[in-house]
């Protein structure tokens, strides 16, 4: 379908080109004469309070608004139509839209940094500086981690970590999946979860069959397990495009997966982490085990309610998406690491699965930043003992 808008417009007919702000500086289409601008953009947003991202409709720059304008009249004259006022234009937007590195995670950049040496990230020169609060949860989190020792210095599992080209929780994932003996399943679960939100697809006059495709696929433990199985059954059909249309899988996704699979294996070996499978593919605990590791801070607990979860980290009431395999299960799940929470009509959690309380204590340090946070107003004492060592109590 995206292909069609650089065809000739056929004799006596008009194109009409619907397009969001990716159009705005990457592409040019011969024969644009007029821009219709409704002034808004969906941008993601990431709050450190909350640990969630959501995507917002928000009113889009003046600099954004001068580049739509730009669509019409490249290749001869044109006109732009918006859809609000001079005045709105002048005084209601803001004069450039606000640079990602202000509205993102941080904690993936701040583990670039320190492999590379820097230190002293308040007074780095940032060309547009984060936020405090976003950078201080950045490095929170590499501590729960292990990446960062109680200086806030790079220890050798961060070194290891900074190697992958990914969020911090899943390279975590990936190094602890070794101790495991399931690195293979991780790896695969982990290049799904990166193409989960677009793998299935739904057509209209055969919503029924793609509902039914997908349930078949779904696994007890919860949605890694239902993404592992389509890798696992797209395999066995030697990666066929056939099969992908019969099951109304996204082809392109999953290549994409299989793309985003061999490079982090390729990393593994840098790393000197052994790709190895579960011995024991009826027993799911140790690739649970294995994802709790790096994701024990996406954890949510079932309220009493039965209907609704409360996040361990942040105390938020969340809810689990209508998409995912724990949907309104029954008997509801109690203690759930999801992949990411995201805003739209409700706080939803995506990518569920299933875990159980006791692993999140394996790792003390894990369990500690999570007490703290569950209780911030409960004073405690604690004593340790005379110690020469570097290694944080």
């Amino acid at each position: 379908m995206q292909a069609k808008i650089f065809e000739p417009t056929p004799e006596g007919a008009r194109k009409v080109v619907l397009a969001t702000n990716i159009a705005e500086t990457s592409i040019t289409i011969d024969g644009v004469v007029f821009v219709i601008d409704p002034g808004f953009v969906k941008q993601n947003s990431y709050n450190p309070r909350t640990g969630m991202s959501s995507l917002v409709v928000v009113p889009c720059s003046r600099a954004s608004a001068n580049q739509r304008a730009g669509r019409a009249g490249r290749v001869g004259p044109g006109k732009a139509f918006r859809l609000y006022t001079k005045w709105a234009y002048n005084n209601e937007l803001e004069a450039n839209t606000v640079p990602e590195i202000q509205r993102t995670n941080l904690g993936m950049v701040v583990l670039l940094l320190k492999s590379l040496g820097i230190n002293d990230l308040i007074g780095f020169e940032f060309m547009d500086p984060p936020p405090g609060e976003t950078l201080m949860r950045a490095l929170e989190l590499l501590y729960a981690l292990g990446a960062l020792n109680d200086r806030g210095e790079l220890t050798k599992l961060g070194r290891r970590m900074a190697e992958f080209p990914v969020d911090p929780m899943l390279s975590k994932a990936i190094i602890s999946s070794e101790d495991y003996s399931c690195t293979d399943e991780v790896l695969t679960i982990i290049s799904m979860l990166s193409e989960s939100s677009s793998l299935f697809y739904r057509p209209k006059d055969k919503k029924l069959h793609a509902d039914q495709a997908r349930q078949n696929f779904v696994r007890a433990g919860g949605d890694h397990f239902t993404l592992l199985n389509v890798w696992e059954q797209w395999a066995d059909t030697n990666y066929s495009q056939q099969f992908c249309y019969e099951q109304f899988l996204q082809y392109k996704s999953l290549c994409r997966a299989r793309d985003i699979r061999d490079q982090l294996a390729g990393l593994c070996e840098r790393v000197e982490v052994v790709v190895q499978s579960n011995p024991n593919s009826n027993d799911i605990t140790p690739i649970q085990k294995a994802l709790t590791a790096g994701y024990f801070y996406h954890t949510a607990q079932l309220q009493k309610s039965g209907d609704s979860y409360r996040t361990l980290k942040t105390n938020q009431t969340v809810y689990i998406h209508p998409s995912s395999s724990l949907f309104q299960h029954q008997p509801p799940v109690k203690t759930v690491v999801y992949y990411e929470l995201v805003m739209t009509s409700k706080s939803y959690l995506r990518q569920v699965m299933e875990i159980k309380p006791a692993w999140l204590l394996e790792g003390m340090r894990w369990a500690l930043i999570l007490i703290i946070s569950i209780e911030p107003l409960t004073s405690f004492t604690l004593q340790s003992p005379p110690t020469t060592s570097n290694q944080p109590i």
